[in-house]
């Protein structure tokens, strides 16, 4: 619980130190620090293993961020989740920075699984029915799942909109087990 209240406190702090203009890009070094978390356990270890000193951890990750193009501020930041023992919680930390920054720009991002790809004429039909749904402008992530047979699923935020085939016949099963 104390852990989730501090990621919500420093993805604010975050926020706020990088600048909302800036936070696309910022976003995007997070993500890659988090796919080189997710791939090395050195990389890991380093942020997270409190047997290495701070200087150590700093010469590190400067390395890291010349080799991927980290700006000055992401690293000052990930060095104070270092030490804040907060590296475990990456994941939710970017997902609540994105959260935030989604909230202040008056944005929503959905995510959209259908069972086939689908064409630009169907994207601004469906940006135009979410945005109505919303209130707000809508970036849209696609996701192709061939089990669903048909329909799509749609989640916006916490709220979820099932109209694929599978769903309907789940609902289907549903109503008849209870009789």
């Amino acid at each position: 619980m104390k852990s989730r209240q501090a990621i919500k406190r420093c993805a604010k702090m975050f926020l706020n130190s990088v600048g909302i203009d800036a936070v696309p890009k910022a976003l995007d070094e997070l993500s890659a620090l988090n796919k080189l978390l997710e791939a090395s356990g050195e990389f890991r270890g380093l942020l997270e293993n409190p047997l290495f000193t701070p200087e150590e951890r700093v010469a590190g990750l400067k390395q890291v961020a010349e080799r991927l193009n980290i700006s000055e501020d992401t690293v000052k930041f990930i060095l104070y989740l270092c030490e804040q023992a907060l590296v475990p919680f990456f994941v939710e930390l970017i997902q609540n920075v994105t959260a935030m920054y989604l909230e202040r720009k008056r944005r929503a991002k959905a995510t959209v699984v259908t069972s086939i790809e689908t064409g630009a004429k169907y994207d601004n039909a469906l940006k135009a029915a979410l945005k109505g749904l919303t209130g707000r402008d809508v970036d849209i992530e696609y996701l192709v799942d061939p089990s669903l047979l048909g329909g799509v699923m749609i989640k916006v935020g916490s709220t979820m909109y099932d109209s694929s085939l599978k769903g309907q016949l789940r609902l289907l099963k549903d109503e008849l087990v209870k009789g």
